[in-house]
């Protein structure tokens, strides 16, 4: 059974930072592209990052500079560092495996991936 499971979340003051984790288990994904979603009440899943196999990362605008992607193959885990955290940041946070294997374009769209963690909370106090 493929599980990818979040951790890391929590309350933080706005300036502060949290890195979540994405572990993977049930197979392996290093050579997927892995993703971060971010989901607020009544609104669609939006793209935060993504890492390709062969580690190229790409970022949604509004967390370009602050937001760092990272993944660690040999622990079949994916990372998001967050800083310089903004109350608009407050969300619930999801990895996510993509479909295709050795694919290095960027996904962007929740339907291009095929496994999803159960999500991690980040709220960020003014």
């Amino acid at each position: 059974q493929v599980q990818l499971v979040e951790s890391g979340g929590g309350l933080v003051q706005a300036g502060g930072s949290l890195r979540l984790s994405c572990a993977a288990s049930g197979r392996t994904f290093s050579s997927n592209a892995m993703g971060w979603f971010l989901q607020t009440p009544g609104k669609e899943r939006e793209f935060v990052a993504v890492i390709t196999w062969n580690y190229s990362t790409y970022y949604a605008d509004s967390v370009k500079g602050r937001f760092t992607i990272s993944r660690e193959n040999a622990k079949n885990a994916v990372y998001l560092q967050m800083n310089s955290l903004k109350p608009e940041d407050t969300a619930v946070y999801y990895c996510a495996a993509g479909r295709r294997i050795y694919y290095s374009g960027y996904y962007v769209g929740p339907a291009e991936y095929d496994y999803w963690g159960q999500g991690a909370q980040v709220t960020v106090s003014s």
